[in-house]
């Protein structure tokens, strides 16, 4: 049985990783975390970080850090590819909508027949309110409690999927004949450099294209195109740009954190880059596919 049959995968707040239990036999061995090294931080570059501790926001809009966190570009445009397949489709299910903020991009090319999944409780009047000009109805689903998902076999002939946790035996089912799954996904290994240092184990380190592949394969799907960039990279202008970053993802580090008990690891971080003059570069990991369900 396939891993995302049972524990889908997703880091989104609205589908946040379920945890595995960790295998000794994986190659990827967190170091001991150097929390306990208190060092003494100047006064207000720990205010600084102090400050952006707010608490994870709602929707998906990370507009707010303009300027402070860039990232590499993507060797494929998921943007172009999510229009092209719009072009030909009639029915789109958008799974996993966050606050609607990306599905809304694509208003002038969404079929009328198109609805949103979104499992994030607070996420879902957010995208309401986005969504309901357009006329697309949001459905709540979360596919890491939800085993299977609302709505009848061969219901759309598009199911878009942006780094949001999905079952493949579900997405094979409620495609039709000839339908077409594409998602974007976010490396299990990534941010590795941060988990290291604060002893966080990936809870999903095995998430890549070739167990994806293989999964929608079982699931009666044939992958028709896919890439993957493991060499990408964040960067962040300071360690006070990554702690707002880590409002929007706190599953990236452990379920304890707060800037005065890992303040350690941060000055460790801002020891790597920002006080060199430099940014704090961290390891970004995304791949995508597109998979078609073969015509009966």
């Amino acid at each position: 049985m396939s891993h995302y049959s049972q524990d889908p995968y997703s880091p989104h707040p609205q589908g946040q990783w379920e945890a595995t239990p960790y295998s000794a036999a994986s190659p990827y061995q967190p170091e001991p975390s150097p929390q306990t090294y208190v060092p003494s931080i100047p006064p207000q570059l720990l205010g600084a970080w102090q400050l952006e501790e707010r608490g994870q926001p709602e929707g998906w809009d990370f507009s707010s850090l303009v300027g402070r966190v860039t990232e590499s570009t993507l060797p494929w445009n998921l943007e172009r590819i999510y229009r092209e397949a719009m072009r030909l489709s009639r029915h789109v299910l958008d799974m996993g909508t966050g606050g609607g903020e990306f599905l809304k991009r694509f208003a002038a090319v969404l079929p009328s027949d198109t609805v949103a999944t979104e499992g994030w409780a607070p996420n879902i009047p957010v995208a309401e309110e986005a969504l309901a000009p357009l006329g697309i109805t949001v459905v709540p689903h979360d596919p890491t409690t939800d085993a299977v998902m609302p709505f009848p076999d061969h219901r759309f002939d598009l199911i878009l999927n942006r780094h949001e946790a999905y079952r493949p035996e579900e997405v094979a089912r409620v495609l039709s004949p000839g339908g077409v799954f594409v998602t974007q996904q976010v490396g299990g290994l990534e941010l590795s450099e941060l988990h290291e240092l604060t002893g966080k184990r990936p809870e999903h380190p095995e998430v890549n294209l070739r167990q994806m592949t293989q999964d929608l394969t079982d699931a009666g799907l044939e992958v028709v195109d896919d890439g993957e960039d493991r060499n990408g990279y964040y960067e962040f202008a300071d360690v006070a740009a990554l702690v707002a970053y880590l409002q929007f993802v706190p599953w990236d580090v452990p379920s304890d954190f707060s800037v005065d008990r890992y303040r350690g690891v941060l000055w460790e971080l801002h020891r790597r880059g920002p006080m060199q003059g430099e940014p704090l570069r961290l390891t970004k990991i995304r791949f995508w596919l597109r998979a078609r369900k073969p015509i009966m």
